[in-house]
């Protein structure tokens, strides 16, 4: 049994630091991740409770890369950050009383519409245009913002995706955008993971040391980022989207 746990948790440990990797600059790391968990035979509510755990860890460990390579506009973000948390409370609550299958379609919409938009944008993201937002723009990020905690929350796979193409929108380039996304996706991954720990939902056993496997991948795939700059990132994010529609889209369809 002891062979069995050991193989079982360098299985997990591998699949945290490559999932650690893209998600520290792009999101997506779920789409490693939350199946490695599966894999282990726990339930598929313990294996999102787990996965936040140890993407909880990862995230913080790439948001503090970030922060200390000067990639995240903190004043900015932290206006922003109460939205992100509040909104996944409030979505991993809801989320035990409505079925996440009624987002799929709405979420494989918004893939496809930002895939297209990107690929087609050559020079989008290339360099750094914010400065500032107007009243009106502001409203409409602030619910955004809201509504991708939420979604974080309740159902989670794209949501570094949205928070990154969200700050693309306003004229960060590709790396100043992963950076600020990551902090926010940190604060809803905090929250989900504490409704999770007061349901407890949460595998210590295997979420540990993944997490620990995720903070060395956050930490090798968030320094890669920065210094290969926003041409890495935005190529990243493009293989990243099309993986999550293909995904959204095989799940749809009841393939997987």
């Amino acid at each position: 049994m002891e062979e069995i746990n050991l193989y079982t948790l360098l299985f997990l440990i591998l699949a945290g630091f490559i999932a650690a990797f893209i998600d520290s600059v792009v999101g997506g790391g779920g789409l490693i991740s939350i199946p490695a968990l599966l894999f282990t035979g726990i339930s598929p509510s313990a294996a999102l409770a787990t996965n936040k755990l140890a993407s909880s860890m990862g995230s913080l460990t790439s948001t503090i890369s970030f922060i200390r390579a000067g990639k995240v506009n903190f004043k900015f973000v932290m206006k922003l950050f109460p939205l992100t948390v509040i909104g996944a409370i409030l979505g991993a609550y809801v989320v035990h009383f409505v079925s996440p299958e009624i987002l799929k379609p709405l979420i494989l919409i918004l893939l496809v519409i930002v895939a297209i938009y990107t690929i087609l944008k050559k020079d989008w993201g290339k360099d750094a245009k914010y400065k500032g937002l107007k009243r009106k723009k502001m409203i409409m990020l602030i619910i955004a913002i809201f509504a991708i905690g939420f979604y974080d929350g309740f159902l989670g796979p794209g949501t570094g995706s949205f928070l990154l193409f969200s700050f693309l929108i306003i004229g960060f380039d590709f790396v100043q955008a992963a950076g600020n996304a990551k902090v926010l996706n940190f604060g809803s991954n905090i929250a989900a993971l504490i409704i999770f720990l007061s349901m407890g939902s949460v595998n210590f056993v295997y979420g540990i040391p993944m997490g620990l496997a995720m903070v060395v991948g956050a930490l090798v795939g968030s320094n890669f980022a920065i210094k290969k700059g926003a041409a890495y990132v935005r190529i990243l994010f493009i293989c990243v989207t099309i993986l999550l529609i293909g995904k959204n889209v095989l799940n749809y369809f009841h393939v997987i």
